[in-house]
């Protein structure tokens, strides 16, 4: 043949190839999310019970929104079968999110297949857009005046691989803006909680035991005085064993709860509750105190020369403070009713305040103390008062910490996170990114405290020269955000620890759960597996975001969508966020398949995810206590301390789904105590209940896989590459770098890494029990179509070697289609000899 033809010949099929190479949707790059496509024609039989579950979902909200809230959303929104429609987003691209009335908007789902990503556009006064250049970006929110404007705050639809994006550090010696201050911290109102003489005996902490509480009557078991403590919740039926307080059989005067405080006590004030119950109202409304030395000599608690009578509740949930005119010093102490509402019964739930005096007795008072070891500042901290603790940390530890802002709430305030690393500031290749998050909700304050502690632990160990937490420090990088909702904390610091009630500050100062704000992906996720007939179309891991909660209408708390930027930007790996209330640890899925009250929904990880749980839980001083009692409504130590999320109640749209749906990183909720607010002298003994437990959570980081994905060529890292395990249907990504980390139990594992132009890789890799990952490197070599692009990208020549290959392609190409027509031609012959017969 002529080389003039062969030539002719060679470009012809160059111009074919790359053609088909740029229109081809695998090389469409898509950095965190591919798009769900369905395919309406082939699924209309199998969409049955999936529109079913559509139409009752598109008329939800994300955000569980307070009760003052309610009227804002109770326009109702007409379904359609199009329901989630995935984010299409391209690398750095972002889209402004708004916090607006909420005003549901369709939604469509559809089948997950790759596409291109598109770029969303930020606004004036938004967070900046976190673009992949070759400088450092900030995120921040303005401050925005909630009375005037509504705040927006620019978020990634997909987290940018390519280049290393950080947050600014925070210099904390600048004052706190004045219209902040005015806006949070009213000139005309105290800043600071009432402080009480004496501290609480502890009936809301569980440190009053069942035994030390008496009644002169109840109704039933459900409703003894073991039940008639602080803040305790009763159960969704009425009836059972966990009721919500002490109720008397007896409608009388003569009727008296009773507490042994086992020693003399200096008796200073009374707390007084109603029922907790969605079915009765119930409260006391006047009531005497009376103290004794011995249980049959009773004192009344005197105001001049008459018998105090002491303003009980006016509703069942505020609690309310009866300071004693004079301390009473007693050992035991009685509440009295007198009058109660006149609709309901005698029922109350209470807190004693008094202090323990010294026993005469007792030559060895030191070994009655409780508490820690640790020189830590054991108080609450308000807004100001954290922000001079972190401080003061980084000061002492300049070395290892780094203190940045992810953003700010609605009335202003900075989330801040404290950053702990021998490289503060940078992503260090193969090294794990963790984080703890705590007051999601902002009343419950100990995860806020804990963290607060556990920086200072950290530094002071570091310094001390601890070989566990010097290898930690420089092995980890450490993101610590102790106060995701500082609005709804200040609101419940104000109250103090025993008047905040159960409820005060759990919501944003919008009214939103951000405990039910994320982004719903599992629902997103299970609707495409049913609708989808090709399986082979779906993906497992790294779910686009709906489209309907990126628009201007959306509900979306400012703080969830500060988080999700900080989820998008750092390649996070392991993560617990703190609450209180109950003493568990729960794992994903935190919501039901089918919006069942609760059901077990694991996850593909779910041997894992146990494991993380157990981890926590096992090493926590009162989770661990076989003898200790359930807190409130649940006896969890049957479950040793863990459950599945969607088990114990269905939570949509939960930080621990969209962490493991949308990003790489696996969470867990642990719920830290009983006592959503404690008190400052429980504080030292509630760190040392969870210090180890901090401690070896992070550790886990380390465990299973970790290596890096390169060019076989340049050596060069390759973001986005899809890590495979085999048998376990969830996958992750690499990072910008490359690295990657891959949590897994003990094991051999077949690993198989995929990335756009190059071909597939596997190896067999073993997971080990030591504390150490198994390294897991691969090198990737370029497909002939890939390097071809390239070259051509560059306006290069083609190699000898490609040209060849080239050729080959060709004649397998040619081969292919002379034998389909061949065959082709076979068969109507045979078609036209047997019409001829």
């Amino acid at each position: 043949m002529a080389p003039t033809v062969i030539l002719l010949s060679l470009l012809t099929f160059i111009v074919v190839l790359v053609g088909g190479v740029t229109n081809s949707p695998s090389l469409k790059k898509s950095s965190i999310a591919a798009s769900y496509n369905l395919n309406n024609t082939q699924t209309t039989s199998a969409t049955g019970s999936a529109r079913a579950r559509i139409k009752h979902r598109t008329t939800g909200t994300y955000g569980n929104i307070s009760p003052s809230k309610v009227s804002r959303f109770s326009k109702k929104v007409k379904p359609t079968e199009a329901t989630t429609r995935a984010l299409k987003t391209t690398e750095g691209g972002t889209k402004t999110l708004k916090a607006t009335t909420f005003k549901p908007t369709q939604a469509t789902t559809r089948a997950l297949k790759p596409t291109t990503v598109k770029p969303f556009k930020s606004t004036k006064g938004t967070t900046k857009a976190l673009k992949p250049t070759l400088k450092w970006t900030e995120v921040s929110t303005k401050a925005l005046k909630p009375t005037t404007v509504k705040p927006t705050v620019t978020t990634t639809a997909t987290r940018t691989t390519t280049t290393p994006v950080r947050f600014h550090t925070e210099d904390l010696n600048e004052n706190i803006d004045k219209n902040v201050e005015r806006r949070v911290w009213n000139t005309k109102e105290s800043e600071q909680p009432p402080v009480f003489e004496c501290p609480p005996l502890g009936l809301e902490s569980l440190k009053v035991k069942d035994s030390q509480i008496q009644a002169s009557s109840y109704k039933r078991m459900g409703l003894g005085p073991h039940r008639g403590r602080l803040n305790i919740q009763s159960g969704v039926e009425d009836g059972d064993i966990y009721d919500g307080a002490w109720c008397a059989q007896y409608k009388d005067q003569n009727q008296w709860l009773q507490v042994d405080a086992k020693k003399l006590t200096r008796f200073t004030a009374v707390i007084l509750q109603g029922r907790s119950s969605i079915w009765s109202l119930d409260y006391v409304e006047t009531f005497k105190v009376q103290v004794s030395n011995d249980t049959i000599k009773w004192k009344p608690c005197m105001n001049g020369t008459e018998e105090a009578v002491f303003e009980g509740n006016k509703d069942s949930e505020t609690p309310v403070l009866a300071i004693l005119p004079e301390p009473a010093v007693a050992q035991y102490i009685r509440i009295n009713p007198q009058t109660w509402f006149k609709n309901g019964t005698i029922c109350l739930r209470a807190e004693i305040m008094g202090c323990e005096l010294p026993d005469p007795n007792n030559i060895y008072p030191w070994q009655a103390e409780e508490g820690t070891k640790d020189k830590l500042d054991f108080r609450h901290h308000n807004y100001n008062e954290m922000r001079k603790l972190m401080k003061s940390v980084n000061e002492m530890c300049p070395d290892i910490t780094r203190i940045y802002s992810i953003g700010k709430s609605y009335m202003g305030l900075k989330l801040y996170v404290m950053e702990i690393s021998d490289n503060p500031g940078k992503h260090e290749l193969g090294e794990p990114e963790f984080r703890y998050v705590a007051g999601m909700h902002g009343n419950e304050v100990l995860g806020r405290e804990v963290l607060l502690n556990l920086m200072e632990y950290i530094c002071q160990e570091y310094k001390r020269g601890n070989q566990r937490i010097v290898h930690l420090v420089k092995e980890t990088r450490i993101h610590l955000l102790p106060s995701m909702n500082p609005d709804g904390y200040e609101m419940a610091y104000k109250k103090g620890s025993e008047l905040a009630g159960w409820a005060l500050g759990r919501y944003s100062y919008e009214g939103i759960d951000m405990n039910h704000n994320f982004a719903d992906l599992n629902t997103v996720m299970w609707d495409a597996i049913e609708l989808e007939t090709d399986k082979s179309k779906l993906i497992n891991h790294y779910f686009p975001i709906p489209e309907h909660y990126t628009s201007e209408d959306a509900m979306v708390a400012p703080e969830t969508r500060a988080v999700i930027s900080w989820m998008q930007t750092i390649p996070f790996v392991l993560s617990a966020n703190l609450h209180g209330g109950e003493l568990v640890v729960t794992y994903p899925f935190d919501m039901t398949k089918d919006w069942a009250p609760k059901e077990h929904t694991p996850t593909p990880d779910d041997s894992f995810f146990r494991w993380l749980a157990t981890v926590y839980a096992s090493t926590n001083h009162v989770m661990s206590n076989p003898d200790r009692r359930p807190c409130h409504n649940e006896d969890f130590l049957r479950y040793n301390n863990i459950i599945n999320g969607a088990n114990w109640h269905t939570v949509p749209g939960s930080m621990n789904d969209f962490s493991y749906l949308h990003t790489n990183c696996f969470e867990v909720t642990v719920e830290l105590s009983c006592d959503k607010f404690p008190h400052v002298s429980e504080l030292p003994i509630e760190w040392e209940n969870n210090k180890e437990s901090l401690l070896v959570y992070m550790e886990q980081v380390h465990r299973g896989i970790k290596g890096v994905v390169r060019d076989k060529d340049t050596e060069a890292g390759i973001a986005d590459a899809i890590i495979k395990v085999d048998d376990i249907d969830h996958h992750i990504r690499s990072a910008f770098d490359g690295d990657f980390w891959r949590l897994l139990n003990p094991g051999e594992y077949d690993i198989t890494v995929t990335a756009e132009g190059y071909f597939p890789a596997t190896r067999s890799c073993r997971v080990e029990y030591e504390h150490y990952p198994t390294i897991c490197d691969f090198h990737l070599t370029k497909t002939p179509k890939q390097r071809l692009r390239e070259i051509l990208a560059k306006g290069g020549k083609i190699p000898k070697d490609l040209q060849l290959r080239l050729r080959q392609l060709r004649i397998r190409k040619l081969r292919a289609s002379t034998k389909l027509i061949n065959q082709r031609r076979m068969s109507q012959q045979r078609r036209a000899r047997g019409a001829h017969n």
